[in-house]
């Protein structure tokens, strides 16, 4: 399981980019403190905040799934990236509930996921 945090993750890629806690929330155009709230876990991130992350950090689309994810952990929600996309299509709300009420195991997503990935 894993065990990262959105903070732990928004810590290290400030790191890497080699930007102070006030840098970060002057190209976010937020305050400090809330930089400082949202690494130690402690105030959730917006959606709004998430993409001018993904911006000011250059993340991949792996990484920006991977920090998007971690938000929507954080806020027992679905991926800020996802819900426009599931809504827009009632073929995939059909999966996703068909899936839920069999609960489909994850070697037939992976295999669906692999069929998907082949055929682009």
């Amino acid at each position: 399981m894993n065990k990262e945090t959105l903070g732990a993750f928004i810590v290290a890629e400030r790191r890497k980019k080699e930007l102070s806690i006030r840098e970060l929330a002057a190209a976010l155009g937020i305050s400090p403190t809330y930089v400082c709230d949202f690494e130690k876990n402690r105030k959730p991130v917006t959606d709004e905040i998430l993409e001018r992350m993904r911006t000011v950090f250059f993340l991949s689309e792996e990484d920006a799934e991977k920090m998007y994810d971690l938000a929507a952990i954080a806020k027992n929600t679905v991926s800020a990236d996802l819900p426009k996309y599931i809504m827009e299509n009632e073929l995939v709300r059909t999966a996703l509930r068909t899936a839920k009420k069999n609960q489909v195991p994850d070697e037939k997503w992976e295999k669906f996921i692999s069929e998907v990935v082949r055929k682009e």
